[in-house]
């Protein structure tokens, strides 16, 4: 296990807290941000400056957000991940097949994280957009990813992050556990209603060279993914996609 530093740069460590802080809001003041944080005025903007200078804050007025430079470094990062082009390429068709919203999954420091997803002509609003994090054992995708995991890795992720049961979901490590097994068996995972009230999901992991790089997702309204196309449909088009995706990768290494 990676062992924790036993010291932080300071400077550094509160220049992340002020990159937190304007994250998911329109921008904030000097006034607004050292008061968020507990900071002098003159401390955020001593690190308000400093970001800005290099191209992580821009400024209008006086008010303080992100610039677009995160954007530049997210699609190389994006890019970086193995077969991206035929990851969009998968997440687009079944976007297009289905209707719905389709998505693909990673695995960061254990936390799920939309790598990318696009919405099909039937569509509902999830809050789910590219970069957003949360459990993975609430998500569909999440679960496939980690029943593809050694336990004691998805020990140290519990050990971690802990088991919020979030709104009708896993609670325990047993039921983790069972649920993971499930889940191999059948080769895809459900995500019923956990991560969002109302939204049913089907994912599968995918795997490139023994090791899982993610999993692609389908997500719906409930009352619209139920039955047969719940739990027989959608897998099936999922596992397809999959499938292709491996073989896209396996032939070109």
């Amino acid at each position: 296990m990676e062992k924790q530093l036993k010291s932080v740069a300071k400077t550094t460590e509160t220049s992340l807290q002020v990159v937190d802080a304007l994250q998911g809001t329109d921008g904030m003041t000097i006034g607004e941000l050292s008061e968020y944080l507990g900071l002098a005025p003159s401390t955020a903007h001593r690190h308000l400056a400093t970001l800005k200078k290099h191209g992580y804050v821009v400024r209008e007025g006086d008010v303080y957000a992100l610039g677009l430079r995160f954007l530049t470094i997210g699609g190389q990062i994006q890019r970086r991940v193995t077969a991206y082009p035929m990851i969009k390429e998968k997440v687009d068709a079944l976007a297009d097949e289905t209707g719905e919203r389709a998505q693909f999954l990673v695995e960061e420091n254990g936390e799920r994280v939309y790598l990318y997803t696009e919405v099909g002509q039937s569509a509902v609003q999830t809050g789910a957009h590219v970069g957003k994090r949360g459990a993975l054992h609430t998500s569909a995708a999440g679960k496939a990813i980690l029943a593809a995991y050694e336990r004691d890795r998805v020990e140290q992720i519990v050990d971690a992050h802990g088991l919020d049961a979030g709104h009708d979901g896993i609670g325990t490590r047993e039921e983790l556990f069972d649920e993971l097994e499930r889940i191999r068996e059948r080769g895809y995972a459900f995500n019923r209603q956990e991560t969002t009230a109302g939204v049913h999901a089907v994912g599968a992991a995918v795997n490139a060279g023994g090791d899982v790089i993610g999993a692609l997702s389908v997500s719906g309204p409930a009352n619209r993914i139920t039955d047969d196309r719940f739990t027989e449909a959608l897998p099936e088009r999922i596992l397809g996609a999959v499938n292709e995706l491996e073989l896209h990768i396996e032939h070109s290494v």
